[in-house]
């Protein structure tokens, strides 16, 4: 019986792995590897979320609103995820009045649907098809006469040891005789354990009857024991910048500036990369309180918009939330007063504060967001 290194050397492709070339780039890559594990390297994070932690932490962007709102919430399990809830609102800009939607998640699997009463259709689907590798769906269907603004979009992102790599597409179709919509790619790599580089490029074309538009932006981030710089810049004449300072276990501050030296890109989907030339500047500085029972932000920003909201929880199913937004450049002053009811069956209330008693976090599934 022939060996298997008899096999091999047989093989009429085996030139293509046994010759000093492939041998020479085999040991180049294994010394490569070798010397980038020894630097300690940890996933940077995505450029999405470059400034996760002043945007979406301790800024009001994500969490604010006007008028009247009460959310009631079931949970039928933890582990998998499974719960429905009711949205009333009353007097709110952009909100329909009543919203239902289901959420279930898993460790490989998130769910989400929605439902207003417009007709208004929304789902999200994320499926994590290895450790690294996840797969998200958006879709929201508008009816009747707004059909023009559905939505659509496609991502793909890929975590790696000290990497990560996204590909995302906003409304694509070939149904114009070309390739229409938004494609963004971007990549960050870690290069040392704090700080990050990487690159994000958007192509986009509206309709078939338009050329494409190309733009290529610039990000860094460092990130020390307690505080996080990041910045972003765009070839069109944009720049980002953030610092987000953990001042004390409970306390948290950020500051956001932005600056447009030429034309930018209007990432909002209105309008094309390139715009008129001007210049632009807003200065954010925010901070976030953690007490007990409630958390507290606050903001204020350049152009003197002021804006602070309070979540207070006053059981162990009710919270209340109270906004407040007020713009001295514009005269114009905004409430929001909000209540969130959340129920589940008594032995998963039990366990929640059993390992609330005990300082421990529920036992959820990590989900693919």
């Amino acid at each position: 019986m022939s060996s298997p290194t008899a096999v091999a050397e047989s093989s009429p492709l085996a030139f293509l792995t046994e010759n000093p070339i492939s041998s020479a780039l085999s040991s180049l890559h294994a010394s490569f590897r070798e010397r980038r594990q020894a630097l300690g390297l940890k996933n940077p994070g995505t450029v999405e979320n470059l400034s996760r932690e002043v945007l979406k932490d301790v800024f009001l962007n994500n969490h604010t609103f006007s008028g009247m709102r009460a959310d009631l919430m079931k949970s039928f399990s933890m582990n998998p995820v499974f719960q429905i809830s009711h949205a009333f609102t009353m007097g709110a800009q952009g909100l329909p009045p009543y919203t239902f939607a289901a959420v279930f998640g898993n460790d490989k699997t998130f769910m989400q649907a929605s439902v207003d009463n417009d007709g208004q259709v929304s789902g999200r689907f994320n499926y994590r098809w290895v450790p690294g590798l996840i797969s998200k769906m958006n879709v929201q269907l508008a009816p009747g006469s707004s059909q023009g603004q559905s939505v659509f979009t496609s991502d793909l992102d890929y975590s790696g040891d000290d990497f990560s790599a996204s590909v995302k597409a906003f409304n694509p179709s070939v149904l114009d005789g070309a390739l229409t919509g938004i494609f963004i790619g971007s990549y960050l790599q870690a290069v040392t354990p704090r700080l990050s580089l990487g690159l994000e490029s958007v192509w986009q074309r509206p309709a078939a009857a338009h050329g494409p538009e190309t733009a290529l932006s610039y990000v860094a981030r460092y990130a020390s024991d307690d505080w996080i710089a990041s910045m972003q810049f765009q070839g069109q004449g944009a720049l980002q910048a953030t610092f987000y300072k953990k001042i004390a276990e409970r306390v948290e501050a950020g500051v956001d500036c932005q600056l447009t030296f030429a034309g930018g890109m209007a990432r909002g989907g209105g309008g094309g990369m390139m715009g008129g030339g001007r210049r632009e500047g807003i200065t954010t500085i925010g901070a976030k309180y953690d007490f007990r029972n409630s958390t507290f932000r606050a903001q204020i920003d350049s152009q003197g918009k002021l804006s602070c909201l309070l979540e207070k929880r006053v059981a162990p199913a009710v919270t209340l939330t109270f906004a407040g937004d007020m713009d001295h450049s514009k005269n114009a002053a905004k409430l929001g007063l909000g209540v969130s009811v959340e129920a589940a069956p008594e032995d998963l209330m039990e366990m929640q504060e059993r390992a609330a008693a005990a300082g421990e976090a529920p036992n959820t599934p990590s989900m693919p967001f």
